[in-house]
């Protein structure tokens, strides 16, 4: 079997070339992408996939980036899509990204040089351990890497200029979409699936090397805006009713011991504020809910505004509005109906010899939408790590692990076509 070599560095050159562009996703833009500099680094990936040779590669209008890899088997081969997010998530400023290679790493601490407060260590990420004598990328200290999903994106290039020119590696047809916002909740809203024309799906978007997850959970996102009454401070008494503390009273009445991230693990869903802005007259939270099941997701929705309404009650001339919107379903029931999606990733991830680890995941990638607008898409490892935050971290040689598999799954899809 032909294996992917990294020669020259070209995987970790194509990485730390994608981080260095922001591409930091906006969630109160209501622009598609949410930010335009989302473009810059679709532009530079249309450019290198027109250059290893794939013809129809392109940019739409909405910062998609779209190309094909002609089938080269005589089989009528099912149609794959390999995807990748090209945002980095707005938690943490991904402006000005230094990336540091830190060669034959040995199990020691990793100070950033830019931050020393910013420690890497193997206690508090245990998938360190398997890294020894790897070589780890990180930033510098004061933004997040990027790897989330840039590595990605370096992986689903590699195999493509791999396949391209090893022809003798029997394929079909292989898609490839690079999407925007898929950090903010929107990664796959101006997806044309009949121009991408794929029949099934894997996003590279993953964490632990060797990990396939056919499972997300469901998410929904919640605002919550408050109207208080405003008077000037100094003659307030028996008037004012301050917005701002009726919402903090609202957010310090959310459980603490359950239904909250930081008390949760496994397939326990959560509530969450994420953002707070307002004034004495008007204020607003924005929240995520999260759970593997819909009715218990349902339910969180409720606790939620049953606890926003006994809040109030101590606030008679105030008023509120809550509104939940859907952001994306778990994808295990669309999936469970296509074994062969899955059976195959399995088998690619052997193939590149590494140990399979099928599990959930407490959180949602762009294949979980996919999924349930028809594609079947579940989600496989691409070495990020520690994401949305200055501790970013990612392998080379993990990576490296990634682009094999893509390679094999394009192989085993033509293989298991009579």
């Amino acid at each position: 079997m032909l294996k992917y070599q990294n020669n020259n560095s070209a995987l970790e050159n194509r990485f730390i070339e994608y981080v260095k562009i922001d591409t930091q996703s906006d969630p109160a833009s209501s622009s598609i992408p949410s930010t335009d500099k989302q473009k810059n680094l679709g532009r530079v990936l249309v450019a290198q996939l027109l250059e290893i040779g794939i013809a129809d590669a392109h940019l739409d209008e909405y910062g998609y980036v779209y190309a094909t890899i002609p089938s080269n088997s005589e089989k009528n081969v099912p149609v794959i899509c390999f995807c990748s997010h090209m945002d980095t998530s707005p938690d943490c400023s991904g402006k000005d990204v230094k990336p540091i290679i830190h060669t034959n790493y040995q199990g020691e601490d990793l100070v950033l040089p830019d931050d020393h407060s910013v420690v890497l260590k193997m206690t508090e990420h245990p998938d360190l351990k398997a890294q020894i004598g790897n070589d780890i990328i990180t930033a510098s200290g004061i933004t997040l890497l990027g790897a989330d999903n840039k590595a990605g994106l370096a992986e689903i290039m590699e195999a493509a200029a791999f396949l391209v020119q090893h022809p003798e590696l029997k394929h079909g047809t292989i898609k490839i979409l690079f999407t925007p916002d898929e950090e903010i909740g929107r990664g796959v809203d101006k997806a044309d699936l009949k121009k991408l024309g794929a029949d099934f799906a894997y996003t590279i978007d993953g964490e632990t090397c060797g990990s396939i997850e056919d499972e997300t959970f469901s998410a929904d996102g919640a605002v919550l805006t408050i109207h208080g009454i405003s008077s000037h401070p100094g003659f307030a008494k028996g008037k004012m009713q301050s917005a701002i503390k009726i919402l903090g009273d609202v957010i310090s009445a959310l459980p603490k011991d359950r239904l909250t991230p930081e008390a949760t693990a496994n397939k326990e869903g959560f509530l969450h504020p994420v953002s707070v802005q307002g004034s004495v007259e008007q204020a607003e939270a924005q929240f995520i809910i999260r759970d593997f099941d819909d009715d218990l997701l349902a339910e969180h929705g409720r606790t939620l505004e049953s606890l926003i309404k006994q809040v109030m009650t101590a606030y008679p001339g105030a008023s509120y509005e809550l509104k939940i919107k859907a952001q994306y379903r778990n994808m295990k029931k669309v999936l469970d109906q296509y074994p062969q999606v899955l059976e195959y990733g399995v088998l690619a991830i052997e193939r590149a010899g590494i140990p399979v680890k099928k599990q959930s995941i407490r959180g949602g990638t762009d294949g979980s939408r996919l999924s349930l607008m028809g594609l079947p898409c579940p989600n496989i490892f691409a070495g990020e790590h520690a994401f949305h935050g200055r501790q970013e971290w990612a392998s080379v040689q993990d990576m490296e692990k990634a682009v094999q598999t893509i390679v094999n799954l394009a192989q085993i899809w033509e293989e298991k076509t009579n």
